[in-house]
């Protein structure tokens, strides 16, 4: 074999391995009923219940925020994410939350707000210290 075919199949593989990879991101959203008969990680939308606790004490525990988020199907549960709360976070129009159901509780690993803005539409991204 010549070596521009082997440096060819194994650029072949790198991007089989890259595609595998993107794949597993790939999904589609779920809601809380969902999520709770799901082995893994899921992916929720929802909005912010502003009219529910917020709990966040960065003297206590700047890691720790937790609130209740109602779905697309109008059913609301608590999440709890092990960050500190973004900038704004109360604004948010949309929540997207990635992570898995403990009993009534999301443990959420990420989550992706979109704010609303002037001129245009924000995304803040956090992901989890756990």
């Amino acid at each position: 074999m010549k070596k521009i075919h082997i440096v060819g199949l194994l650029m072949i593989l790198g991007a089989i391995v890259v595609l595998m990879t993107a794949a597993k991101d790939l999904s589609t959203y779920d809601n809380f009923k969902s999520a709770g008969k799901a082995t893994g990680a899921v992916k929720v939308v929802g909005k912010l219940c502003k009219d529910k606790e917020i709990i966040y004490d960065p003297r206590k525990d700047p890691n720790y925020l937790s609130f209740y988020v109602q779905d697309n199907n109008n059913e609301i549960r608590k999440v709890v994410l092990k960050n500190a709360k973004p900038r704004d976070f109360e604004m948010s129009e949309q929540i997207v939350l990635t992570g898995t159901m403990k009993g009534d509780e999301f443990l959420a690993s990420d989550m992706l707000l979109k704010c609303p803005s002037k001129y245009k539409d924000e995304e803040i991204y956090v992901k989890s210290r756990s």
